[in-house]
């Protein structure tokens, strides 16, 4: 689970002062990992833009120093991944901010599929986006899409969810340790490493901290080819894994909302910042050139109207969700009139019923 380049890796980013970009620059300067470990003091001091606490850190670095992570790691079966190693993501190689390393659970297959999306969003989602990520993410995990998310309440644990329900893999990026996990945690990562992988760029017994979460988000933009943002306000850390993504050069959506009560917001700043506006799970797939084969999805089942009051019905319903006494007032119908259409439409998966007697549509209307 752990090559021996690794473990050399692993002893680089337990220096103290020593980051992603500053490990990367010391390794360039002195052009490989065997060599840095044997140049003496006064060889480290000659190094250029490494500051001297780094450089007096990085003199004092034993290879023992290594040992007792080495020993958690294997006794809790995390393995490790370097950019020396052959299933390193190739998606991270070309990035001067990638990670030294990922810790993980799981198949490390995962991070070199060739169809990876990102799907982000807010953590107090609306039900509707919690819906609509699931099924999206579950169709897309049919069509061979491995997605990835950071393991978070909402949107995140939607498309997690969504992809287990699906074929492909999923991957959670952490923003804490592997090791540092609520019970409940535990369970998401063991479900989720069946299918796929956890990664995190935190020792395992990093806990979780405010300023991690957007290292966590770099490295969900940079793993995938492209990030769909499904519901976010202006404030939402998924603008910062978009922005990152396209500061990465990669492919950004953003679905659009309502403009009331500002869940939207930020999906609507990133459309008017260049992000394609996405209406459904199919159109990612046209745009990356990813396939389509036949799927059994709800999403893209087409159903024609029985008489002009399911027709009127079910147009109402195409604009947003709906509770059951505006469906009744906006169709002119008693709510005694409407239950029995209601609940015809949702036995035949035509609709789908929110908690708070609220109702959905989940296919295409056929005229």
């Amino acid at each position: 689970m752990i090559s021996d380049r690794a473990i050399q890796w692993l002893r680089l980013s337990m220096v103290r002062g020593i980051g992603s970009v500053t490990g990367r620059k010391l390794i360039h300067a002195v052009g490989n990992m065997d060599t840095l470990w044997h140049l003496s003091n006064a060889d480290l001091t000659r190094l250029n833009g490494i500051s001297p606490q780094v450089l007096a850190a990085l003199g004092e670095s034993h290879p023992d120093s290594t040992q007792k992570m080495l020993e958690y790691c294997h006794n809790n079966h995390i393995g490790l991944l370097c950019p020396d190693d052959e299933t390193w993501p190739e998606s991270l190689s070309q990035l001067d901010d990638a990670p030294l390393l990922l810790f993980y659970h799981g198949d490390v297959h995962a991070l070199n599929t060739q169809q990876i999306l990102a799907v982000v969003g807010a953590r107090r989602a609306s039900r509707e986006g919690i819906l609509i990520t699931r099924r999206w993410c579950r169709y897309l995990s049919e069509q061979s899409t491995t997605i990835v998310s950071g393991m978070a309440y909402g949107i995140d644990a939607a498309a997690h969810g969504g992809a287990l329900e699906g074929s492909a893999a999923t991957i959670a990026v952490l923003g804490c340790g592997l090791g540092t996990l609520s019970e409940q945690q535990q369970d998401q990562v063991a479900a989720i490493a069946a299918q796929g992988c956890v990664v995190s760029e935190f020792l395992p017994t990093a806990t979780a901290r405010p300023e991690h979460f957007p290292r966590r988000n770099r490295i969900i933009a940079g793993l995938s080819h492209a990030t769909l943002v499904m519901e976010a306000d202006v404030r939402s850390g998924s603008l910062i894994t978009a922005r990152q993504a396209l500061q990465y050069g990669r492919e950004v959506f953003a679905v659009p909302g309502s403009v009331l009560g500002g869940k939207h917001a930020g999906c609507h700043q990133l459309i008017r910042d260049g992000a394609a506006l996405i209406e459904n799970a199919e159109e990612v797939l046209q745009t990356m050139g990813w396939g389509v084969h036949a799927t059994n999805a709800n999403q893209h089942k087409k159903y024609h109207p029985a008489d002009s009051a399911e027709l009127k019905l079910l147009q109402i319903l195409a604009a947003e969700s709906m509770h059951l006494d505006h469906i009744s007032e906006s169709c002119g119908l008693t709510v005694p009139e409407l239950s029995p259409i209601l609940l015809r439409l949702e036995l035949q998966g035509v609709i789908e019923r929110l908690p708070g007697s609220r109702y959905i549509l989940t296919c295409t209307i056929s005229k």
